[in-house]
């Protein structure tokens, strides 16, 4: 890869990492639910979780979602499914240290999993693949795989952190309230785009 193309690679890695999406729109309403350190594992997931996915995406998993539309059909149909249920679980979350019994934020697993329903990061793979691993091969698919990952996470850590600075402003329970049917509101409509519905 030239280094040209390289540090084409590192912008479209950071301008699709940091700007709102799904996984953005959760962590910020993880770090005022939760703080900063309880959300890293959910962080973890979504840097390594999505590396996995454009790993599998240059693998070959794009060219079976050609061949077959209606699986992505069906990815989609599963992701709106899902995406809603977490945005009426953000919008009935208590405030913190309030929470219902069991309240926690999601796990490395769950945030792994949830690439593979997340639209944004579907969007992203896909692009990142056919923009700069067209050749698919196995060391530009790697390279590519690494960029998304150590991007990544700095970008995302500025949501959850953004979301501990408003922690203390959303102690009031009309205002917690109020932010966490507003980031429900946003998650639902940061699917519009690459749903095209």
């Amino acid at each position: 890869m030239t280094p040209d193309l390289f540090l084409a690679l590192v912008s479209f890695a950071f301008v699709t990492s940091i700007t709102p999406g799904p996984n953005n729109m959760m962590l910020l309403a993880s770090g005022v639910n939760f703080g900063f350190r309880r959300s890293l594992p959910h962080m973890a997931g979504i840097s390594l979780g999505h590396m996995v996915m454009v790993v599998m995406t240059g693998l070959g998993l794009s060219s079976l979602l050609l061949a077959f539309p209606w699986a992505g059909t069906v990815l989609k149909l599963a992701a709106l499914a899902y995406m809603l249920w977490l945005a009426w679980k953000i919008a009935h979350a208590d405030a913190p240290g309030q929470g219902a019994v069991g309240a926690r934020p999601m796990t490395f697993v769950q945030a792994a999993a949830f690439q593979w329903v997340n639209p944004k990061a579907w969007a992203m793979a896909l692009g990142a693949i056919a923009a700069y691993a067209a050749e698919g091969g196995l060391a530009d698919v790697a390279l590519v795989a690494a960029v998304f990952a150590a991007v990544n996470w700095p970008s995302i850590s500025v949501w959850t952190y953004a979301g501990t600075r408003l922690r203390r402003w959303l102690g009031d329970p009309s205002r917690l309230r109020l932010f966490n049917w507003g980031m429900a509101a946003l998650l639902i409509l940061s699917l519009l785009p690459v749903l095209r519905l």
